[in-house]
């Protein structure tokens, strides 16, 4: 039943996208493990690598899109959610260190012994398994955005508002894990991984088995996106972001659309962080600075919001610009982000895939009539309430 929902919601964009991913999912692991570096099709494990991480910021947007193309929702604190995933990830991983650590202490991470704890705190219960740390990726972001969507939804907290207190959230994070006594690392987060259940986390076999992960990740969160807008949550969800207190006054209790939604896109970010870490090596507060959350805005914004398709491609552009042009002009990076986010505003405000759509629909003859949208089906109810 499951499996027939996300199929039925497939269309012709989102299909190839698919099996785009899950073809590099396949194509580019084998490149790397079986040819030589001389061939002249290998890929260098740093690259995979380096393309692992810009799929796990492709994610991360695809979650953001969610929220905020097609619910109206413009979260500031996303980034959050993505550092929540990673330290939950980042806790198994120093797990698994044990003994093999600086100070060899087979139960606390080296962090704690520097700074003379004497005991492993509760909270870190559990994070030997990888079980138990796969649902803490996605139940921690689930409850914080519930918690927090739950108030602010009720509350009727829109527009504006919303992303201060969203922004201000993952602030007060960023100032939480920078403490020493909050036990995760402090400012030096967490780092030096050894192992990923059983097996080498620098080994080549296992990035290529996290660049694989990675890819198929991003293709089932890109069908479930796609079924949840293509479906009639989904015409509701567009219904809220077009017109809210009309969908209200329809009689749809818009709060729990939005907190369903909010939900299950933190989820989505906090499983981006999670892949995210054992492929960077490292995780530490910087990771909540809210400028992080901004530049998550940008990439939806250059792809395209409300494309599904868009965020994954603005992310990966965005993202190999920036190793490229930081190599070059590390200093005037900054500049070069904020000046294309104002030029996409200014001459392509529906990104590089919501213009190529409305170019291509333009080029072909209409043969049939335009659909009607939901908020004209809103406001023929409303009439017909009248």
């Amino acid at each position: 039943m499951i499996t027939a929902f996300l199929l039925r919601s497939l269309d012709r964009k989102i299909s190839i996208a698919i099996a785009v991913l899950l073809l590099v999912a396949v194509l580019v692991p084998v490149l790397n493990l079986l040819t030589g570096p001389d061939n002249p099709l290998h890929i260098p494990t740093y690259i995979m690598a380096l393309f692992g991480k810009y799929l796990t910021y492709a994610l991360l947007a695809l979650a953001l899109d969610l929220v905020w193309g097609f619910c109206g929702i413009l979260s500031l604190g996303h980034g959050a959610f993505f550092a929540l995933g990673g330290y939950a990830m980042g806790m198994y991983l120093m797990r698994q260190i044990g003994s093999r650590g600086v100070y060899g202490d087979p139960i606390l991470p080296d962090f704690m012994v520097f700074l003379n704890w004497k005991e492993l705190p509760w909270f870190w219960y559990g994070f030997d398994h990888f079980w138990f740390a796969a649902i803490m990726v996605v139940a921690v972001p689930g409850l914080l955005a519930f918690i927090f969507g739950w108030f602010a939804f009720r509350s009727r907290v829109n527009g504006v508002y919303l992303s201060i207190i969203t922004q201000a959230m993952t602030y007060a994070l960023l100032l939480a894990f920078f403490r020493n006594d909050m036990g995760f690392g402090g400012n030096n987060g967490m780092t030096d991984f050894k192992e990923i259940i059983g097996y080498n986390v620098q080994a080549d076999g296992t990035r290529a088995s996290l660049f694989a992960a990675t890819a198929i990740f991003l293709a089932l969160s890109l069908m479930i996106a796609s079924a949840i807008v293509r479906s009639k949550f989904g015409k509701v969800l567009v219904g809220v972001r077009d017109a809210e207190s009309r969908t209200r006054f329809l009689g749809y209790r818009v709060e729990h659309f939005k907190l369903f939604t909010f939900v299950v896109s933190a989820m989505m970010a906090g499983i981006a962080g999670a892949l995210y870490v054992p492929q960077v090596g490292i995780i530490n507060p910087g990771e909540f600075a809210p400028a992080n959350s901004i530049e998550v805005v940008i990439w939806t914004a250059v792809g395209g919001r409300a494309t599904l398709i868009g965020p994954i491609i603005g992310a990966i552009l965005v993202n190999g610009g920036k190793t490229i042009f930081t190599g070059l002009f590390p200093e005037f990076w900054l500049f070069a982000l904020g000046g294309l986010f104002v030029a996409v505003t200014l001459f392509l405000p529906k990104g590089i895939v919501g213009t190529a759509a409305q170019y291509i629909g333009r080029r072909k003859p209409r043969t049939e009539a335009t659909p009607p949208s939901l908020e004209d089906g809103v406001d023929a109810k409303i009439q017909a309430a009248e």
